[in-house]
């Protein structure tokens, strides 16, 4: 089931892609797909890596820790959920990219935990484009505050940004949130050509978020099937 589930997100992603290339977007013309096995057992993480899906995407510290742990460390690790300052030590350890930095305290206490162990951490900001209120991410103005002290962190290598877009009953309803985070990319690359990630979509928008021109896409539930809440890590 698992081989074929990727099979279909694959198919899907090239359409997409298709559509996408039309556009000749900053973002280039291809996708990378982080498998988000969030509260999926530790097994589904050998058996997309045996597919070749290299990027595992977790939402929390403490089971990609569990994770590791049980499996050891392959392939390459997102974080994507929210990160506590007070886990910034152990997500340095365990993550290769933090997609969800959102504060300069936050990018702060990561820098401090790269120098400690001689690690440069790649990074994104994560904005909060729907001005959702229960959503964490990077207001504008916050935003635009901290782009201006980035230079001041010596251990973290920004990468670019990361954008979730709100739910609805019309995905359509998302294009906007997705083409605001593209033209949010087009704007810092001009100021830093470096950058080369734009992180966005999810199981139920990923189509679009690469028609508006996201590179990396996250998605879970479109390849595991429903998450198992009962499971603690």
């Amino acid at each position: 089931m698992l081989a074929e589930n990727l099979q279909l997100v694959q198919r899907q992603l090239q359409a997409a892609l298709a559509k996408r290339r039309q556009k000749n977007l900053l973002t280039g013309s291809d996708v990378t797909l982080v498998a988000v096995t969030k509260n999926h057992p530790p097994e589904v993480i050998s058996d997309i890596l045996a597919l070749g899906v290299k990027n595992i995407g977790e939402n929390r510290v403490q089971e990609a820790k569990h994770k590791q742990e049980a499996l050891g460390k392959h392939g390459l690790w997102h974080l994507i959920g929210h990160l506590q300052t007070n886990k910034a030590r152990q997500a340095v350890a365990l993550f290769d990219l933090l997609e969800s930095v959102d504060s300069e305290h936050l990018l702060a206490a990561v820098d401090k935990e790269a120098a400690r162990i001689g690690k440069t951490q790649d990074i994104l900001l994560q904005l909060n484009i729907a001005h959702e209120e229960q959503k964490s991410g990077l207001e504008r103005e916050e935003y635009l505050a901290l782009l201006t002290k980035l230079d001041e962190f010596k251990n973290i290598r920004l990468r670019g940004l990361m954008v979730i877009a709100q739910k609805c009953d019309d995905v359509e309803e998302t294009r906007p949130v997705f083409a605001a985070g593209y033209r949010a990319f087009a704007r810092l690359k001009q100021q830093r050509p470096e950058i080369d990630i734009l992180s966005m979509g999810m199981s139920s928008d990923y189509m679009i978020a690469v028609e508006e021109g996201a590179n990396v896409v996250r998605v879970g539930t479109a390849l595991f099937g429903q998450r198992d809440y009962s499971l603690k890590f």
